[in-house]
């Protein structure tokens, strides 16, 4: 199972971003997914989380109404649409699932939001 984010990078305050977490080895579709992110010295954060089959995603209250979580199907990959960033949004995101009780993770993309 290998999981890889992309999408990551420098953006303005009040920008957009759109991270990409591809997936081999295993079908989304099947399994929870869920955007993670971490600054340096702090706990990793929940971010966002979507379901399997219905696809019902959940939010931090920090990134509700800005962020969107969604699946490609056929592609086999999870999205998260970041917009209104806020420096406080700068962090390391990482793409998560568990499969059957193992926990697997991707390398992390960083998002740095900064004038």
């Amino acid at each position: 199972v290998q999981l890889v984010e992309s999408g990551g990078g420098l953006v303005q305050p009040g920008g957009s971003l759109r991270l990409s977490c591809a997936a081999s080895g295993l079908t989304f579709s099947r399994y929870f997914t869920t955007w993670y992110r971490q600054v340096s010295g702090k706990e990793r954060e929940l971010v966002a989380r979507i379901s399997p089959a219905t696809g019902t995603t959940t939010y931090a209250d920090s990134v509700r109404g800005r962020f969107t979580i969604s699946r490609d199907n056929v592609k086999n990959t999870v999205y998260l649409q970041m917009n209104s960033l806020n420096p406080e949004d700068t962090a390391l995101y990482y793409c998560n699932t568990f499969v059957e009780g193992v926990q697997y993770w991707g390398q992390g993309t960083q998002v740095t939001v900064s004038s």
